[in-house]
Order: C-alpha cells, then sequence, then structure tokens
C-alpha cells in the first residue's frame, strides 16, 4: 500500500496531496456538460417492449406533438351541477380553447350522475417536458378563477408529469441539507469532539458535489439519458454514507495507531496499510454490485449504476487520499479532548468485548436465536403486495391524483389515462370492434389517424396501474393481436410485430413491472455471483465467504419482512413499488457485507496471532464501535430519502434503514462471531491461518504511563 502511505510521509505531502485534490475539484467542476440525450421511451424500456413501439408510431399521427390534460369539475358538496354550474363551464371552454394546441377545446362531458363534468384540453408538447409543465402551470392557473363553490382540478398524463417533477424541485438542496445535518449530528456523538467530526464532514461532502457534478457529465457520455431528482438523490445518499464509513473506519485505525506510535505519521502510515484493503475490498463490492444494473431494461437503474459507481469509487479516493492528508496537517489535538496519546488505554470497545465474551461461551444458542428472529421478520413479508397505481406513487396526495379521484367517483376510472392501440388504417374497424368486446373496457372509440397507422382510444373499467388493469391490458393485447392483418408498421430495431399493438401509460406500467420482475430474475444471482468472488479473493477461503453471502441474504428478506410489517400497519402503503425490491436488494448486499469485510479481515489479521476464536473476539473489540457508529450512520442517512414525497423512494429508503441496521447490531455482532466461534479455524476453508504468536498485538488493551507524543 505504499501507493497510500506517499501521502503521509510528510507536512509538505500532505499539503500537496490536499492541493491536487482541489485542482481535481476544480477540474471536475469544468468538465462539459453534453446535452441530455432524450430517453429511450417514457418508461425507460427499449423498444422491444410493446409499449415503447407505441410511443414510436404515434409520432406518425397528426396529434403526435399534443398530449391532452383533463380538467375535472364538481361541486364541493359532491352535489349534482346546476344549471348555473354548466354554464360556468361553458364560458370556461372558451377561456381553455386559448391553451389548447390547434386552438379548440370539445364541450365539456358530464357524468351520467351529474356531479362532475370533464373538458379534455390537449397541450403542445413542443419544447419538451419542461414546455409541457409550463402549460399544465398556465391550465391551473386560467381554471382557478371560477366560484368557490366549485371544485375544479387538472389531471390526466400532463399534470401527473408536472407534479411529479414538483416532487423533485429543490430536492437535491433539500437532500444535501438533511443529510449533512444528519452526519454532523452522528459524527458529533461518535467523537465527542468539538472539532474532529469537521474535517471528515468537509472531506464527504466535497465528494458528494464533486460526484454530482461529474455524474452530470458522465452519465449523458454513455449515451444514457439522466432523469433529474431520482437519479442524483440516491447517487447522494450513498456517497455521504458510503465515504463516511471509510471516513469512520480510517480514523478509528489511525486513533489506535497512534497510542503505539510517536509520530502522527508513522501512524498514519500504519493505519493506511491495516484500513486500504478492507476499503477497497468495501467498496469494489459495492461498485460491482450497482454497475449490474447496467443490465436493467430500465434506463433509470442503468443510470444510476454509473452515477453511483462513480460516486463510489470517489468516495475510496478521498478516504484513502484526500482524509488523511487532512487529519494529519492538525495533528493529535484534532482528537481533542480525549486526545490518544502512546501508551495510553482504549476508551472503546469495552461493551463489545464483553458481548463477545458472552457470545463466545455459547455460540450455539445465540447462533440460533439470531436465526430465528431473521426468520422471524422475514415472515412478516409473507403478505406482500406489490404494484402501486398511478394515484399510489405520492405520500402528499397532489392536485393530478386528487383530480383523477374526483373522475373515478363518476366516469370509469381510467378515464385518466386511455389506452392506446395502434393498428393500420384498414383493420382499424375491426380492430374497435375487437377491444369493445374485452372484458375491463368500459369503451373504445376511434383515435387520431395517419396514412400508415390509426389510432384506438380505449377506457379501462379498473383504475390505472392496478392489478384489474394489468389484466385488462393483457386481455386486450391478446384480442386485438388476434384480430387478422392488424399489424401497424414495424418500429426500428424492433421485431415485426404479430398484430395490433397496446401502448399508452397504463400499458407502459405493466411493462416496466414485467421489465422489473425480469431484472430480478437476471441480476439477483449476478451480484450475488459478483460479491461472493470479491470475498473469495479477500479472505482467501470459500466457507467464510459463503458464510456472509447467506448472512447478507438472511438480513435482506429480514428486513423486507419488517419494513412490510411498518408499511403495511403504521404507514398503510397500498402496496410495495415493483422497481423497489431490485434496487433494495442490490444496495443491501453490496452494502451490508461492508460491515462483515470490516470485521472479519480484521479477524483474519488478528487471528494469526492469536487463533481464528480469540482474533474475532479481538476484532469485535477494535471494530464493534465504529462499524456501529459507521452502520447507524449509514442507516440513517438512507432514512433521508422519505422527505422526498415519493413513495418509491420511502420505501427504498425505509427497507435499506432496516436492513443496514440489522447487519450491523445483529448479523456482524452476533451472527458471524457465533459462526467463527463455532467453527474455529475452519471458518478460512479452505485457506488455513498461518500462526505467528510472534506478531505485535495491534490493539491497546492496557492502560501505560503517558509519553510525550509530538504534536
Amino acid at each position: 500500500m505504499s501507493l497510500f502511505s506517499r501521502v503521509v510521509r510528510g507536512r509538505l505531502a500532505a499539503w500537496l496531496t490536499l492541493a491536487v485534490a482541489l485542482v481535481v475539484g476544480v477540474v471536475a467542476f469544468g468538465l462539459p456538460k453534453p446535452d441530455n440525450p432524450d430517453p429511450v421511451s417514457g418508461t425507460g424500456l427499449s423498444v422491444k417492449w410493446q409499449s415503447t413501439q407505441v410511443e414510436r408510431l404515434q409520432d406518425q399521427l397528426p396529434s403526435k406533438d399534443a398530449q391532452t390534460a383533463l380538467v375535472v369539475v364538481s361541486r364541493a358538496d359532491q352535489a349534482p351541477l346546476s344549471g348555473a354550474d354548466r354554464g360556468q363551464l361553458d364560458g370556461l371552454t372558451g377561456q381553455l380553447s386559448s391553451l389548447a394546441a390547434g386552438g379548440r377545446v370539445s364541450p365539456a362531458q358530464v357524468s351520467p350522475d351529474g356531479t362532475v363534468a370533464l373538458v379534455a384540453v390537449p397541450l403542445s408538447t413542443e419544447g419538451g417536458p419542461s414546455a409541457v409543465v409550463d402549460e399544465v402551470e398556465k391550465l391551473r392557473e386560467t381554471v382557478g378563477d371560477l366560484p368557490g363553490e366549485l371544485t375544479v382540478e387538472v389531471t390526466g398524463g400532463p399534470a401527473f408529469t408536472a407534479d411529479l417533477g414538483k416532487v423533485f424541485q429543490g430536492a437535491d438542496t433539500t437532500l444535501l441539507l438533511v443529510t449533512a445535518a444528519v452526519v454532523a449530528v452522528l459524527l458529533l456523538v461518535t467523537y465527542r469532539s468539538p472539532f474532529l467530526w469537521l474535517v471528515p464532514l468537509l472531506v464527504v461532502g466535497a465528494t458528494e458535489q464533486i460526484t454530482l457534478r461529474v455524474v452530470e457529465s458522465l452519465v449523458p457520455a454513455f449515451g444514457i439519458y439522466l432523469p433529474s431528482g431520482q437519479v442524483t438523490g440516491i447517487a447522494s445518499v450513498l456517497v455521504f454514507g458510503a465515504a463516511t464509513n471509510y471516513a469512520l473506519l480510517l480514523i478509528a485505525r489511525y486513533r489506535e495507531e497512534l497510542r503505539r506510535e510517536e509520530d502522527r505519521f508513522a501512524a498514519m502510515r500504519s493505519a493506511l496499510r491495516r484500513t486500504a484493503e478492507p476499503i477497497l475490498a468495501s467498496g469494489s463490492t459495492v461498485v460491482l454490485g450497482v454497475l449490474t444494473l447496467l443490465l436493467s431494461e430500465q434506463e433509470t437503474n442503468r443510470a444510476l449504476a454509473i452515477a453511483c459507481a462513480t460516486g463510489v469509487i470517489l468516495a475510496m479516493l478521498s478516504a484513502l487520499f484526500v482524509l488523511p492528508a487532512a487529519l494529519l496537517l492538525f495533528g493529535r489535538g484534532l482528537f481533542w479532548p480525549f486526545i490518544p496519546r502512546v501508551g495510553s488505554a482504549a476508551r472503546e470497545g469495552r461493551i463489545w468485548g464483553r458481548l463477545g465474551e458472552m457470545v463466545i461461551r455459547r455460540p450455539l444458542p445465540v447462533a440460533a436465536l439470531a436465526v430465528l428472529l431473521l426468520a422471524g421478520l422475514a415472515l412478516g413479508g409473507l403478505g406482500i403486495r406489490t404494484g402501486l397505481s398511478e394515484t399510489e406513487q405520492f405520500s402528499e396526495k397532489p392536485e393530478a391524483v386528487a383530480g383523477a379521484e374526483t373522475l373515478a367517483r363518476a366516469f370509469p376510472a381510467g378515464s385518466t389515462q386511455p389506452v392506446a392501440v395502434l393498428t393500420n388504417p384498414q383493420a382499424a374497424p375491426a380492430v374497435l370492434a375487437a377491444a369493445s368486446d374485452v372484458d375491463g373496457v368500459a369503451s373504445a372509440r376511434p383515435g387520431a389517424a395517419g396514412d400508415r397507422v390509426a389510432q384506438i382510444d380505449v377506457v379501462l373499467t379498473a383504475e390505472p396501474g392496478s392489478a384489474a388493469s394489468d389484466r385488462a391490458v393483457v386481455a386486450l393485447r391478446d384480442a386485438v393481436a388476434a384480430v387478422p392483418d392488424s399489424a401497424p408498421p414495424t418500429v426500428d430495431g424492433a421485431d415485426a410485430p404479430d398484430g395490433a399493438l397496446v401502448g399508452g401509460s397504463v400499458a407502459a406500467t405493466y411493462d416496466s413491472n414485467e421489465a422489473n420482475t425480469k431484472d430480478l430474475k437476471l441480476i439477483l444471482p449476478l451480484i450475488l455471483l459478483l460479491v461472493g468472488a470479491v470475498l473469495v479473493l479477500l479472505l482467501r477461503g470459500i466457507l467464510a465467504p459463503l458464510l456472509l453471502v447467506v448472512t447478507v441474504i438472511a438480513s435482506f428478506f429480514a428486513s423486507l419482512g419488517a419494513a412490510w410489517l411498518l408499511f403495511d400497519h403504521v404507514l398503510d402503503f397500498p402496496a410495495l413499488d415493483s422497481g423497489v425490491l431490485l434496487l433494495a436488494f442490490v444496495f443491501l448486499v453490496a452494502l451490508g457485507v461492508d460491515y462483515n469485510i470490516f470485521l472479519v479481515t480484521r479477524a483474519r489479521e488478528d487471528a494469526r496471532r492469536t487463533g481464528t476464536r480469540d482474533g474475532m473476539l479481538s476484532a469485535l473489540r477494535v471494530t464493534g464501535g465504529v462499524i456501529t457508529s459507521a452502520g447507524v450512520l449509514l442507516a440513517a442517512v438512507f432514512a433521508v430519502l422519505g422527505v422526498l414525497p415519493l413513495i418509491t423512494l420511502t420505501q427504498i429508503g425505509i427497507i435499506v434503514c432496516i436492513g443496514v441496521l440489522l447487519d450491523t447490531l445483529l448479523v456482524r455482532t452476533v451472527l458471524v462471531p457465533s459462526l467463527a466461534f463455532l467453527l474455529g479455524d475452519r471458518f478460512w476453508w479452505p485457506g488455513r491461518i498461518t500462526r505467528d504468536a510472534d506478531a505485535p498485538s495491534d490493539a491497546v488493551d492496557a492502560p501505560a504511563e503517558p509519553v510525550p507524543a509530538r504534536d
């Protein structure tokens, strides 16, 4: 590890390292920002999916430059609209014509019970998604002048897009401030020093900001669309958590070495030699884990893979180069009032040492109880439901959701998002008849038509995104595909369709759920193989890596079960978003194994002096405090995702939070040590521990007479 040690050979080297880091940061912020490519589709799915093919074919229709927003009008008391109310609607329709694409709005449709009126307003999509959001805002301002007894709500596809965008307005700033505050408090509690916590916080904060800037250039350079908010939010949280974990590990070892070395530069060199391997192994598992998302069907997941991998690599570099240099410039006084002096007694580790002694006396019952606890928590997920409908995505109800719920009281629930069936003009009548006969279809009518493509607009009876609407989409696809000679033109890059195609946002949601299922089957076993391979190379054995991977899998299912109990019985979430399982698994496996790496690498190091059982006990004592602090901090950082009113991010944050706490407080503290105590030297099979009785102890267990230290 001489490369890392060069930054700590003297004060000048430390200053030069920080200067180089500053230059790198300036260069990163000066990187050119390539134009963000257009998304492959509205859902991020490729052209092999039917909904994406429909989206591409709709560009051949006369209405390609318009999306329909729905203005929903009702009375506050839910009574039928009066004659005067309907007169207000006639005037409203005239006002809305100036905002509509084409300058014309159809007369209002009144529900059969007379309680709700619906005005469809086509909005221009020229100028991209941001222009659509602006059009929605203009529409809401225009309809806001109706009398107070009338409730007017704007919903439909453009309105949902606008409200989703509002969720992420200022999200980066909110996440940064809340995350930084959480990290600052936890570092202050961990170190109980008024100064020490500032150094890692500043280094980690700078790393996070550089990461976000590099990601803005790197992801589009790979030809991948970078959505704002969700990707950068998760990457920001991951960088804060990972970089702080590495900082905690390094500082703890540095403090330990300061009790053995008078020269702080020699102490840091020793600390780096001992921590570089676990930091690199830990970071590598996270990088490899998140890079498996490059195989995802979802473009957002691929962007997330590049963003998170970039962040973790920068976090490792900052922990191994920048942070050591910064710590050395301030000397031992940075730890005030608990300054580590040569020969002084270690204050940390006593609780964990006593816990380890309890476990070593009865390892089998302790392991059995830990397994039973994990199994019990996993049982909480037996009744888990997946798939959120369109109106269930937000933890705080926006106007688009409220409007959709009002509309569903009097019109078919699928009115907000009609399904688009595309065929060729000659087969349109036959396709229309077939679609009308499908169970779950409320209505079907001819839509826009071009020279080669014709659209049938289908309204489902079920709410978009629900299980009933998914069944209706499948039945509809089967029915229209069976119509002879109904296939529309072939989309570039896709196979020739067998018949008419079914798309639109409802069908796209169904395709996204199917893509998530496919991703799970591919990526889950792959990430386990990659993490296992890293552990085999690190520990030079098979049994220990296998046991560690199994414990992480058990921790994931336990955290999923515990989180579902919380979602179902406390937070009253209707279901688990279909994309949450994949992301939660990737982050938990990649991050959860970190704490086992920190523990087991130290145990292997100490086992060469005292044997596996005593080595694991020593490792538990000296790493217990830092790993617990790191785990609690990482869990708290991921929980910060809950500040955004989007259920998907809240669910990811809570599942990862619970999983990290289980890994930190149960798996690493109790289960893994008990397995090592049971197996002894066989824990490293087929590798062997070569004992060296003359190897010096790295932990200072007994107090000694303080020796003056060079600051």
